[in-house]
């Protein structure tokens, strides 16, 4: 062969020869990132297969993300050193999203090893992380925060935190559940007098025979009953830190909403910790620690004494009964109250819708004032029926009282004065006037659903008239009297707030009462205080407000009503199927005297 015919066979070869020489496997950097990826994926079958020792790989790739339980994983691989031709050490970072804000960020390295054309990792625990030993995995730790507590307007704690402990039977190893049953109960029941032996046979029953948990006591209470629950078979316990009513059972309906509306910012921020774990368990070392966040204070407007008082006036009485109590010169909500049977009916304090009786002559009086139809000593006749249309309206036992001022029927409570005045009045007057008092406005306090009431207009004579006594289909709250009390105290309807600095939305802007008629009203509820049903309220300093009987249903039943205000101390009181006003009363006396 030529010289020139050798050259040529060469360059024949050559090629081929390269492509055997090269091959166009991953380089040892994209393999290691495949490895990375399938680890970070969830895919550890995939990632032990890339590795020199599979099953060990699998079985540590496993136990790490069951450990971590991540949200998500993220590795990328940073730079590569080559040891020798055979041996390459890829560097890494990673990223684990474990979830409620926390983050696991370090820096790796894996060994990668010729296989044939390409790569294999060498298996080792430090593939996830450099101080993984032999024999050990990782272990997630969380560090609880320490809670804040929700104070009062004075300092006082509302909420705090406390240690709950769920008492909790197992059906599976009670053995006997009736008699275990018997026991739980007779030592829980003083703390929840609805736990018997049978609710928790019948809880345990609807529980399909799994745990039950019978009740959550506070730590307090669980170390008293311990010594005749602790060794009870089938019976365990769960502890747990929550943020509790400082009293128990205060402010059943207003004190959830304030948790809510600071879970946040009271409960802080969990830390966690990242440690080695040996084959018994132990901690070996700690590869990552982020300290936990301590909750802040929160305080509302919410005045611990005067809930406290308002709880004690009506907590005794057997009929559903709501208390609420607002600042008038700022709309600062002190209290809202309410007694076991009106807890079982909702939030009838903020949000009831209730016929109000006499205490709407409040704004029947404010509204002929303004039209200027009335003054506070105008005659007014007070006879002991007065007929309207086809409706003959009494006054309560049709007591008569002639001819009086104005301010004299308001104190009498003359059903028959006002309905004759309302009749009078355009069909929208008492709609416009409730409103200066904050009836039928609607607020939108932050976390906080409140219904002030509603006033429609009444087109019809009859029922202009049934509505100027509170008697037709006007309907209003607890919350709204106290806001309508406020409004006589201030001359202007408040805006009612929760938390200093926290706007409250209002969709009307009603204007102030004429200073005149503010004064007038302001006369008339001393009167009233000073006068028949209510004067024993008038022994005390300068108490103002009306009393309301309110019929509903068939007319047989009637709600009670007091609505008033004591110096910068407004509040309504509502006591349903009372009969008549003078409970309410009664129940208004208890809440001022207990403030001291």
């Amino acid at each position: 062969m030529s010289r020139k015919g050798i050259i040529a066979a060469v360059l024949l070869v050559l090629p081929l020869a390269g492509c055997g020489l090269f091959s166009s496997g991953p380089s040892a950097e994209e393999f290691a990132g495949q490895f990375l990826n399938a680890f970070a994926s969830g895919d550890t079958a995939g990632a032990a297969g890339r590795t020199d020792s599979a099953d060990s790989a699998k079985t540590l790739l496993d136990n790490v993300r069951g450990a971590l339980k991540p949200a998500g994983v993220a590795m990328h691989v940073d730079s590569s050193v080559k040891k020798d031709d055979t041996t390459t050490v890829v560097r890494f970072t990673a990223d684990w999203d474990l979830g409620r804000d926390r983050h696991w960020n370090y820096q790796g390295e894996v060994e990668l090893r010729k296989d044939n054309d390409s790569w294999k990792v060498h298996w080792s625990p430090t593939a996830v992380h450099t101080k993984l030993g032999a024999q050990q995995t990782i272990g997630l730790r969380d560090t609880e925060p320490s809670m804040a507590p929700v104070l009062d307007r004075d300092g006082a704690p509302l909420l705090a935190p406390d240690r709950v402990v769920s008492v909790i039977i197992d059906p599976a190893k009670a053995g006997n559940v009736p008699q275990v049953a018997g026991a739980l109960a007779a030592a829980v029941n003083k703390y929840d007098p609805t736990i018997t032996q049978q609710s928790i046979v019948d809880g345990v029953a609807k529980a399909n025979n799994q745990p039950y948990t019978v009740v959550s006591l506070r730590d307090a209470d669980y170390q008293a009953a311990k010594a005749a629950i602790y060794e009870l078979p089938g019976v365990r316990f769960a502890g747990a830190t929550r943020m509790l009513p400082a009293v128990k059972n205060l402010g059943s309906q207003i004190l959830p909403a304030v948790r809510k509306m600071f879970e946040a910012q009271t409960a802080g921020k969990p830390g966690f910790r990242i440690v080695t774990l040996n084959a018994a368990g132990g901690e070996v070392a700690e590869l990552f620690a982020k300290d936990a966040e301590a909750g802040t204070t929160a305080s509302v407007t919410l005045s611990r004494k005067v809930q406290s008082a308002a709880e004690a006036a009506i907590d005794s009485i057997p009929q559903a009964s709501a208390l609420v109590a607002i600042q008038p010169s700022t709309g600062e909500i002190l209290a809202v109250a309410q007694n076991a049977p009106a807890d079982a009916q909702g939030a009838i304090a903020l949000t009831g819708r209730f016929p109000p009786g006499s205490t709407f002559k409040t704004v029947t009086a404010a509204a002929g004032l303004q039209a200027g139809a009335v003054n506070a000593d105008s005659p007014v006749p007070c006879p002991g029926t007065i007929t309207v249309g086809p409706r003959v309206i009494p006054n309560a036992n049709q007591f008569d009282k002639g001819t009086i001022p104005l301010h004299a029927a308001y104190a009498f409570s003359c059903n028959t004065s006002f309905a004759k005045l309302a009749s009078g009045l355009q069909p929208d007057a008492l709609t416009t006037t409730a409103k200066q008092f904050g009836l039928g406005v609607d607020f939108v306090i932050p976390d906080v659903t409140t219904v002030s009431g509603s006033v429609p207009p009444a087109n019809d004579l009859t029922e202009r008239a049934e509505d100027g006594f509170g008697q037709g289909k006007v309907l209003a709250s607890p919350f709204g009297l106290a806001l309508m009390a406020s409004t006589v105290a201030r001359g202007t309807m408040p805006i009612p707030v929760l938390v200093r600095g926290q706007e409250t939305k209002v969709n009307a802007s009603p204007p102030p009462l004429p200073p005149g008629v503010t004064t007038a009203l302001q006369g008339m509820m001393r009167e009233v205080v000073t006068t028949n049903a209510a004067n024993t309220l008038g022994k005390l300093n300068d108490v103002r407000g009306k009393t309301g009987t309110a019929q509903f249903g068939d007319g047989t039943h009637a709600h009670g009503w007091f609505a008033g205000y004591q110096g910068d101390l407004a509040f309504s009181l509502l006591i349903t199927d009372a009969g008549a006003s003078a409970p309410a009363v009664e129940a208004a006396d208890r809440f001022l005297r207990g403030l001291g």
